[in-house]
């Protein structure tokens, strides 16, 4: 995994407003350090000091946002899963002409990391494991994140039984691909999409379908 880049605050970055006032830093900003540090050193890392001192304020800015460090928390749960859940049930519902196609909606979602950040996921994962209020959370996510996976397979006429099956093979090996920190290229990943794709669906996919997304991937490379 590559490692993760400073997050880019609500006040460096051109496209938005200007901050006025004494106004330094946003919630966005605490937020985005908030997730950084989670990801990076762990969620009893989450410190208010902590972050203030990287933000360059005093910790009374944090309270013009948040009632609490169990409300900034909070909200770092409700972003995860407005980011990574959220993405994952918009591109299984996108338009595809056949499941293969559908498949490749999908992956779309792990190819480009400000779509499904897996440096966060795994360490919201790593945070239930000593919480169970989060372990709930992680659960409800991963039954919408299948349940959507599911439908994708039962609208492209797969039985019930054989749709829970394959959303589960193809949702629980690409998290596990992620968890394993796996170094492989993506050009060498893609040399086996025709295979992955027979693989999870049983069809064979049309050259196409195959060509357009090494095109998108080379897009979002390039």
């Amino acid at each position: 995994m590559a490692e993760r880049a400073t997050p880019l605050l609500h006040r460096d970055d051109p496209e938005k407003a200007p901050l006025v006032g004494h106004v330094k830093v946003t919630r966005e900003d605490w937020l985005n350090v908030a997730r950084d540090i989670l990801v990076s050193d762990g969620v009893s890392e989450v410190k208010v000091l902590a972050i203030g001192a990287r933000l360059e304020v005093s910790r009374s800015s944090f309270y013009w946002y948040f009632k609490s460090r169990k409300d900034l928390l909070n909200a770092l749960l409700d972003d995860w899963e407005a980011r990574n859940t959220a993405v994952i049930l918009r591109h299984c519902a996108m338009p595809a002409d056949s499941i293969t196609q559908a498949v490749c909606n999908f992956f779309r979602c792990f190819v480009d990391e400000r779509l499904f950040d897996q440096g966060l996921d795994f360490a919201v994962r790593e945070w239930a494991r000593r919480d169970g209020a989060v372990r709930k959370r992680i659960d409800l996510a991963d039954q919408k994140r299948l349940g959507a996976v599911t439908a994708m397979f039962e609208r492209h006429g797969y039985t019930p039984y054989d749709a829970d099956a394959r959303a589960r093979i193809l949702y629980f090996m690409q998290l596990g691909y992620h968890a394993l920190d796996q170094t492989e290229p993506m050009e060498e990943r893609l040399k086996r999409l025709e295979g992955y794709l027979e693989g999870f669906t049983g069809v064979r996919p049309a050259p196409e379908e195959c060509a357009a997304f090494r095109a998108h991937v080379a897009g979002r490379e390039g």
